[in-house]
């Protein structure tokens, strides 16, 4: 079984991240799916960006909770990353989801509740979801375990995941109680125990975000479900490597 390639942000290493460049950079290059964030405008528009605010990443400033989405799609979201790139859009999820289920692409649209938990963000991206007929190659992440609850609660049609950056003592009972059907753990907490605990209650392990030569090629090793990765570009040829080294076809 060979470890899904997932490109973080898109390929956010040569691409305005969470840009529709990135993603057709990524779908490009041969990544499987695609991950990407969400936040809610002011008029509960759900659009693509990581951050809360809005100064990292465009030339505006402010939260995103404080702008319309006809007022956000005045922004450049790509001149910040390189000269090329300007005049690059904030993208909606309903663009996203437009353009990418042309593809036979899967999604992992993280919620973004751990600092502001937008209030319906679960329904209004589920809608979403279900209006694209996507809910078979949607996974949901969030590190904020009320919002998976939350969404679970909606729907057994969408995998959800918990997303974990710290070390804790249970963490598959902490996914469980969560409602979340998978883990997406940061590198630093891989360990072959990990993989073997998961593998045995049947649940992905996904690890983010994997972009060193080194960690790449110790995820396909081990065996992980998948990887994210700003270069997607690279992780598929270190998976051609690493299947012509140990005969994994």
């Amino acid at each position: 079984m060979n470890t899904t390639i997932f490109a973080h942000r898109g390929a956010s290493k040569i691409a305005p991240e969470n840009t529709m460049p990135a993603f057709k950079l990524a779908k490009s290059v041969g990544a499987e799916g695609l991950e990407t964030d969400v936040q809610l405008t002011k008029d509960n528009v759900p659009v693509l960006i990581h951050d809360e605010t809005l100064n990292r990443t465009t030339n505006g400033n402010g939260y995103i909770k404080n702008h319309t989405y006809e007022q956000l799609q005045r922004l450049d979201a790509g001149a910040w990353f390189a000269e090329k790139f300007q005049g690059t859009s904030i993208l909606s999820l309903d663009q996203f989801l437009t353009w990418s289920k042309k593809f036979p692409l899967l999604l992992n649209i993280e919620l973004k509740t751990n600092i502001i938990e937008y209030e319906h963000i679960e329904s209004i991206v589920l809608e979403h979801i279900q209006r694209h007929s996507l809910q078979s190659r949607t996974i949901i992440s969030s590190f904020n375990p009320s919002t998976i609850k939350r969404f679970s609660k909606l729907t057994s049609e969408v995998e959800t995941a918990l997303l974990l950056s710290q070390r804790i003592r249970d963490p598959l009972s902490y996914v469980k109680n969560s409602g979340a059907k998978a883990l997406h753990a940061k590198y630093s907490l891989l360990t072959r125990r990990l993989v073997e605990d998961c593998r045995k209650e049947n649940m992905p392990l996904r690890i983010y975000t994997v972009n060193r030569p080194p960690r790449i090629m110790r995820c396909y090793k081990l065996g992980c479900d998948a990887i994210f990765t700003d270069v997607p570009h690279s992780a598929i040829e270190y998976q051609q490597l690493f299947d012509h080294r140990y005969g994994n076809r």
